[in-house]
């Protein structure tokens, strides 16, 4: 048992905690991934794979897998019903924090997006979950932003209201307790 104040490490036991709760939640919405058996996803997954799954879950992800590329590309994407808790209160890249003069929120959703080692929704793939069932109903996602939009200082999010999913644009530097990101895994 790991002491009070330590990082814990991972362990066999903690990979097959993660591996039992993926499994359950992939079992219990089997609407995201029609005709997909975990036995194919599960062999899938290596030490790469796990660790970035597990940094998912840890900041209240719920990553399962849904079928936002089409048939037979396996995808882990964050299935939170509402943005990830622990991925909030971030304006969207390095370049807008660092623009910001006065309270800096503590990072930016692009640079925790790669430590994590996942790679943010765009918007057909936030479309694409949301046609599975309904996310981000009271919160919003930052999404991938083409360049031409961020070259003029945007960046592009998503939400749900009113039974549609809308994009919006905001100043990248902009960063509000309601506004997270979404990551995918391909695995």
């Amino acid at each position: 048992m790991p002491k009070r104040g330590r990082a814990r490490t991972s362990t066999p036991r903690a990979g097959d905690d993660l591996l039992s709760t993926l499994k359950a939640r992939f079992e219990a919405h089997p609407h995201r991934h029609p005709g997909l058996a975990w036995a194919k996803v599960e062999a899938r997954l290596n030490a790469r794979a796990l660790a970035t799954l597990e940094a998912m879950e840890a900041s209240g992800g719920e990553p399962d897998v849904a079928l936002i590329d089409g048939p037979g590309v396996i995808v882990f994407v964050d299935c939170a019903e509402e943005s990830p808790a622990g991925r909030r209160s971030l304006c969207f890249d390095r370049e807008a924090w660092q623009a910001r003069k006065e309270a800096r929120p503590k990072s930016n959703a692009l640079d925790v997006a790669a430590a994590m080692g996942v790679e943010l929704l765009t918007e057909a793939e936030y479309r694409a979950l949301q046609a599975l069932e309904a996310f981000d109903a009271k919160t919003s996602s930052w999404v991938q932003t083409p360049d031409a939009i961020r070259a003029l200082g945007g960046a592009l999010f998503c939400d749900r209201r009113y039974d549609h999913v809308f994009t919006y644009h905001n100043g990248a530097q902009s960063y509000y307790a309601a506004r997270g990101f979404r990551g995918k895994l391909r695995v």
